[in-house]
């Protein structure tokens, strides 16, 4: 099974779904959910995860989460794993409590903190649980309302902000703002994800490409990572080689063959073929330029400038 593509780094903001394994309940009694919330708390003090809102529906949750440490899977590893240690021993069963791994999609708040707050405190009314979200106790939809008073570890502050300074104004207008989409056909925000890993402005993908997976390594068990990273081609590498080394065709050569093994995810075959020599050839002269360049401090300052171009280019989108 592919691994699902985790970008990590800190004060990143994340999307974080788990569901139970075959969609069985994950919750089942009132101290099962209870419990969980304590696993949130003692996320936030021991992992200084942020959490700013949660929904726990019978057999999946949902949370939206900060990361001021660049840590999500220590703070997953945390929930989901004390959660099913729980689960486990007082229910006097083994094995996994969860589907695979949870699905965590990097967001960019400042776009869609306050459609993705919604989105999580409506979902019992989607799933017709209840016919208002305040209905519902196991949520943080009542403490944005200033029905139920906040717990020290949940953060409000942030989306609440977008609704007003004044913390009794700006309750009333987050209430009218869920509620104004209740019982409406409304689009999911998750509609726009890109790549089942990020949701954001193309600004903010671009950032993320440009400065968090740019150096990112093809890896064939992360097909969401293939998508966002443009392998870079051939003729690509070898444009950029030549730009830098037209007075040596010899070293042009043996670099062209170094640098398309790193970066081009093609074949040796498929290599060998462009230059001319079979596989073992090209695995020799990727070898040996290696150690050349280990060896040339000044043939390997030009050799990450090449690397920096080809890494620029297959950005470009």
């Amino acid at each position: 099974m592919a691994r699902a593509l985790r970008i990590t780094y800190p004060g990143a903001f994340y999307h974080v779904t788990s569901r139970g394994n075959e969609r069985k309940a994950i919750f089942k009694s009132k101290r099962d959910r209870e419990k969980f919330l304590e696993y949130l708390e003692s996320a936030t003090e021991r992992y200084h995860a942020v959490i700013h809102a949660y929904c726990m529906m019978d057999n999946h949750y949902h949370i939206l989460l900060e990361t001021p440490s660049g840590n999500l899977s220590q703070i997953m590893r945390h929930i989901n794993g004390a959660y099913t240690t729980y689960f486990n021993i007082k229910r006097a069963r083994s094995g996994h409590l969860f589907q695979g791994r949870y699905k965590a999609i990097l967001v960019e708040m400042d776009e869609y903190a306050k459609e993705l707050s919604r989105y999580i405190h409506l979902n019992p009314v989607r799933a017709k649980i209840v016919e208002t979200p305040e209905a519902y106790d196991w949520s943080s939809y009542n403490v944005y309302i200033g029905k139920q008073k906040p717990a020290k570890w949940l953060y409000r502050d942030f989306i609440l902000g977008y609704f007003g300074q004044n913390v009794s104004t700006a309750q009333k207008a987050y209430k009218k703002f869920v509620t104004a989409v209740a019982h409406k056909e409304y689009d999911s925000p998750l509609d726009e994800v890109v790549s089942s890993t990020l949701l954001g402005s193309a600004d903010f993908i671009a950032f993320i490409k440009d400065n968090i997976l740019s150096r990112a390594k093809p890896d064939k068990e992360l097909p969401a990572l293939k998508e966002l990273v443009r392998k870079a081609t051939m003729p690509l590498i070898i444009e950029e080689v030549a730009l830098a080394f037209i007075q040596d065709k010899a070293l042009e050569r043996n670099i062209n063959m170094y640098l398309c093994q790193k970066y081009s995810g093609e074949r040796l075959k498929d290599i060998g073929l462009c230059f001319g020599i079979g596989e073992s050839g090209v695995s020799q002269a990727a070898r040996r330029m290696a150690q050349k360049i280990e060896k040339d401090r000044k043939l390997e300052k030009k050799i990450a400038k090449i690397e920096k171009q080809i890494n620029l280019s297959r950005m470009k989108t």
